[in-house]
């Protein structure tokens, strides 16, 4: 198990460091072709490969950091049972999408995500609505149990909060990638809402409400809420890859993309670390004795069942 958590925390700041290389090439480097002209041959073909395939790196490399902590954390059980559902229904989605416009809108894919699965959608999309969407929901289910709430208002609250914050990160995931200088999509209609179609949002909502309905059902064995400790990891996940469009959002596009960006904070960000805090505290070892304290007497009745 002292493996997977190394492994994890490799691929955790891989992840991290990797969103901060793209942010780098995407506002700093692309914007001014004399600093690439500038390069050895050897560094042009570098950053060459890294602005191709560095989308396909930092999603790998946030499934992989999800996966092993899901399997830590709930099992191999529940590890499936959320990511077979997510990856099928928000791939069907996405390909009903590329091909119909519902439930996005009509909208297709260009390059630098990997490869397109029946030429239409990137094999790395649904491996991101997999990680985020476990982040979301991890990070809704616990903050909910902690607080001694009837086992099935936590489930369904953890769906309807956990969909909520997977739509807050397409208010600056969208703009982001596909309106900003360097675009991974786009839209083939005007949107309404600040280039988005309204039903872009509302596939978003339903989507992610689906898979972790679904997963719901289909998580097996009982596992004891999560810590706030234990839900550092998914917080993490969350926060870097919002920050990773906002920061795009607001260097690269116009004052009004603040609005998006706002809203998004409002229901995304700060929900999502208001749940982070309402997990119950990780009991912690007395200075030299190597044994866990009782969590305090208030806490304990919040300890509850997944």
């Amino acid at each position: 198990m002292r493996n997977l958590v190394a492994v994890e925390r490799v691929c955790l700041v891989g992840h991290g460091l990797s969103l901060v290389f793209g942010l780098a090439g995407l506002l700093l480097i692309l914007p001014n072709p004399a600093l690439i002209a500038s390069l050895p041959p050897f560094g042009q073909q570098v950053f060459g490969w890294s602005m191709a395939g560095g989308g396909v790196v930092y999603i790998i490399l946030g499934a992989v950091t999800v996966a092993l902590y899901g399997l830590r954390t709930v099992g191999w059980q529940n590890l499936l049972g959320f990511m077979l559902p997510a990856i099928a229904l928000s791939l069907g989605s996405e390909l009903v999408g590329t091909s119909t416009g519902f439930p996005f809108g009509h909208y297709g894919y260009l390059n630098g995500l990997g490869y397109k699965i029946a030429g239409l959608v990137p094999f790395t999309i649904p491996l991101s609505w997999f990680y985020l969407g476990f982040s979301a929901y991890w990070l809704a289910r616990a903050g909910l149990a902690a607080r001694g709430l009837n086992p099935w208002v936590t489930k369904l609250g953890a769906i309807a909060l956990g969909a909520v914050l997977l739509t807050a990160w397409d208010f600056v995931l969208d703009p982001a990638m596909s309106q900003a200088t360097y675009h991974f999509w786009e839209f083939q209609d005007a949107g309404e809402f600040f280039g988005m179609p309204y039903r872009n949002l509302t596939g978003w909502l339903g989507t992610g409400a689906l898979f972790m309905t679904v997963a719901t059902v289909f998580w097996r064995s009982e596992r004891e809420i999560a810590s706030r400790g234990q839900s550092g990891v998914p917080l993490a996940i969350y926060l870097v890859n919002f920050a990773f469009g906002a920061v795009i959002t607001l260097v690269q596009l116009d004052a009004q993309f603040v609005i998006p960006t706002a809203i998004g904070t409002a229901i995304g960000v700060v929900p999502a670390v208001w749940l982070w805090r309402s997990a119950v505290v990780t009991p912690t070892a007395p200075e030299g004795t190597g044994e866990a304290q009782e969590p305090q007497k208030d806490l304990k009745p919040a300890v509850q069942r997944l």
